[in-house]
């Protein structure tokens, strides 16, 4: 029997306002140009994921719209303007592919094969159960699915993974380090570059570094 097939969505803020804790983090970097570079990357690897149908972006910034189209995933504008929650329920409405996961968009180091174990994962649990999975430092979440015919209701922010927990998801804990690696802060960014960053955010990474001089 073949596999069922995903839409994930992966709300995007207006890159002035997102990942305010990483400004300052790669100096001479433009603080946009690096939350884009995260959210591109997060998206390429989306895109590469065999297990992906669609992949929706939410967002009202243009820079993030553009580049999200041109990377083949459907855009939609942020309508409700209410937050994360209500931007991946928005995502979740707009899909006719059964399976719904909604991932954050500050996954530099995301492999897609890491991606597919997670929602082949999900697929094979309970029936009819919202799954996630925490970020590395277990407070957060990273990754929520939803089965046909179940709300994805999402709980992300301040220790979603609690949060989801006590909606009725399941949490998934195989060891997927790239997917867990999200990037709130410039310790992050470390540990995501320690795994192996996507390309735009690699090449920031780089020219943001400090030259070295001659001793």
């Amino acid at each position: 029997m073949s596999q069922p097939r995903w839409a994930v969505v992966v709300p995007v803020k207006h890159l002035a306002a997102a990942k305010s804790r990483l400004r300052g983090a790669l100096p001479g970097v433009p603080h946009e140009d690096l939350a884009l570079a995260l959210a591109a990357d997060t998206l390429r690897a989306v895109l590469a994921c065999p297990a992906v149908a669609e992949a929706l972006v939410v967002t009202d910034d243009a820079r993030v719209a553009d580049a999200a189209r041109a990377a083949g995933a459907r855009v939609l504008p942020d309508e409700p303007a209410a937050g994360l929650n209500a931007a991946f329920r928005h995502g979740a409405a707009a899909t006719t592919v059964g399976w719904v996961a909604g991932l954050t968009a500050d996954l530099p180091a995301l492999r897609p094969a890491e991606l597919a174990g997670a929602l082949l994962a999900a697929r094979n649990g309970r029936p009819a159960v919202r799954r996630f999975v925490p970020d590395a430092p277990g407070s957060g979440t990273v990754l929520l699915t939803a089965p046909p015919g179940v709300a994805l209701d999402p709980r992300f922010g301040v220790d979603s993974a609690v949060a989801h927990e006590a909606s009725g998801a399941l949490p998934l804990t195989d060891d997927w380090p790239s997917l867990r690696r999200d990037v709130d802060t410039a310790a992050d960014l470390t540990a995501a570059a320690r795994l192996g960053l996507g390309p735009r955010t690699a090449a920031l990474v780089t020219a943001g570094r400090p030259a070295r001089t001659a001793g």
